[in-house]
């Protein structure tokens, strides 16, 4: 995930050395005529403010190049907050204030765009500081969402033009909904691809639940809860018991982030339900009983 980035002190030393060429006195003396390198400067990344670039985990003031959202771009700044002490070097993995930030990132993007992020074709990312910003008292961190092709395997980002705020307060295309399955039968669920609900599909988005804190799933036993937890918010959104026979009703797909995103707080699982047997039209939100009933065969 780090990416090597042009240090600050390396391009502002290139600049003077360009820039300083012809100006001394002719004198022979390299040593009294270039002016002095400017210290580094700490600075604060703007909120609502869009990059063209890729994300990228650590910031220098030299790729820092802010641009209107009306722009086509691949990032937006939807907050930016402080560290809470003061260390070394930039925090960084699954550090305590790292945690802290990603958990203060997930509720202001959330407020952000009018729901939970996830809810939409979106990534939530944490930025900090490059070493020598670190260095020279920049002490922030940058909450960044960018649009995604899908939010399953091999999803990438999206230039789009137009600001993230209140994206997911209507039914935006960026909305998670309705789904058809690939794979399935057998072989399980492989893939969701995003349909209209007007035609004929076999899945629908229902909502995420919120794990609690423990070890990233590995065995089919830490799946468990997380199922347990999707059959859940499934129940809420289509109006029906959470009980023993909600699992004869519809069959459920959960995806959580992945393991790197889990160690630093994303405890967010998108829940889907799963119509093994047969296909609707139309959201089953709210469809009660009737519309999910209990299987019998």
């Amino acid at each position: 995930m780090r990416r090597s980035m042009t240090v600050l002190s390396a391009v502002a030393t290139a600049a003077v050395l360009l820039g300083g060429c012809g100006t001394g006195d002719g004198d022979g003396d390299l040593t009294d005529d270039w002016p002095a390198l400017p210290p580094a400067a700490a600075f604060t990344p703007a909120v609502g403010m869009c990059q063209a670039a890729d994300f990228t985990d650590v910031v220098t003031l030299a790729a820092y190049q802010p641009i209107d959202c009306a722009e086509p771009h691949r990032v937006e700044t939807v907050h930016v907050g402080t560290f809470p002490v003061a260390s070394p070097t930039p925090p960084s993995g699954s550090s305590a204030d790292m945690r802290g930030a990603f958990a203060d990132c997930d509720t202001r993007a959330s407020g952000y765009v009018g729901d939970d992020w996830r809810a939409g074709r979106l990534r939530l990312s944490v930025a900090v500081p490059s070493g020598v910003g670190w260095a020279a008292g920049s002490r922030w961190y940058r909450c960044d969402l960018s649009e995604l092709t899908t939010v399953e395997a091999a999803a990438t980002v999206v230039t789009r033009t137009g600001s993230l705020r209140d994206a997911l307060k209507g039914p935006y295309p960026l909305r998670l909904g309705c789904q058809q399955a690939r794979g399935g039968k057998g072989a399980g669920v492989q893939g969701l691809v995003p349909v209209d609900c007007v035609t004929r599909h076999d899945a629908e988005f229902v909502g995420v639940w919120r794990a609690p804190e423990g070890a990233y799933p590995t065995r089919q036993a830490d799946w468990l809860p997380l199922y347990a937890g999707c059959r859940s918010v499934l129940g809420r959104f289509v109006g029906v018991p959470d009980d023993a026979e909600l699992r004869f009703r519809s069959g459920v797909v959960v995806r959580p982030p992945g393991e790197g995103r889990w160690r630093v707080g994303d405890r967010g699982v998108r829940c889907y339900l799963w119509l093994s047997h047969r296909t609707v039209t139309g959201s089953l939100r709210g469809a009660g009983p009737a519309g999910l009933p209990v299987r019998t065969s």
